[in-house]
């Protein structure tokens, strides 16, 4: 669904927003751990104390590490729950093209010629060629870098159910609130998740509306 060049310039540009969500997670699980109890206040508390950030970082460095693990492909997965041709694209032209008012369709089809696509991997690949058309216009890469920092925080999110799951179980004295902490990040994770798979489908439309409408002109 992207260009290399163009991933890694939108996924530089959500680093910082990563950084932070994982930052807050860590803060979140130290300060429960600290009290144990589920507060916010608790993250204030820990940053009183700059001793307590040294935990925090080293929870962010391994944060970090370990969602690199996770290839694009698995992270689609994760967001559209398919296995099999799980991103929108391979849906692009027989479901998604005809959800949306904006897509003109018989302007897709002149689009796309004598190619009009007819199988989950041709119509991802249509897609792809239109969506290298109209990249750099302002509303395609704005739902592509939202698409993009919410598929790598459903990653995490993912992640963060076993590691930081993990060791609030090892280390809360309560049970009843090292549980509660789990159902949360359970519940972080499928939020984030429907997110990410709207932002994935909203992608698609938009890419289709901009190919199906004429070309923005400049006046003066």
């Amino acid at each position: 669904m992207t260009d290399s060049s163009d991933l890694k310039a939108l996924k530089d540009e959500n680093r910082l927003n990563l950084w932070l969500i994982i930052a807050f997670n860590s803060l979140f699980l130290y300060a429960v751990v600290q009290e144990n109890a589920i507060r916010l206040e608790g993250i204030r508390a820990a940053f009183s104390n700059a001793e307590n950030l040294i935990p925090v970082g080293f929870a962010i460095v391994a944060a970090t590490v370990v969602n690199g693990i996770l290839s694009d492909e698995t992270k689609n997965r994760l967001v559209f729950f398919r296995w099999k041709d799980a991103l929108p694209g391979h849906r692009a032209f027989s479901r998604h093209a005809l959800e949306d008012p904006r897509i003109n369709i018989q302007t897709l089809r002149e689009a796309c010629g004598a190619d009009w696509p007819t199988t989950p991997a041709a119509e991802n690949q249509k897609w792809y060629s239109l969506y290298r058309v109209v990249a750099d216009r302002p509303p395609v890469r704005q739902v592509h870098r939202d698409f993009l920092l919410l598929r790598d925080y459903a990653g995490m999110a993912a992640l963060m159910i076993p590691i930081y799951g993990g060791a609030a179980i090892y280390t809360i004295a309560s049970t009843k609130i090292a549980l509660l902490y789990c159902l949360l990040l359970m519940a972080q994770f499928l939020v984030v998740r429907h997110s990410a798979r709207n932002y994935g489908i909203s992608f698609v439309k938009t890419v289709l509306a901009q190919v199906s409408v004429p070309s923005p002109t400049t006046t003066h």
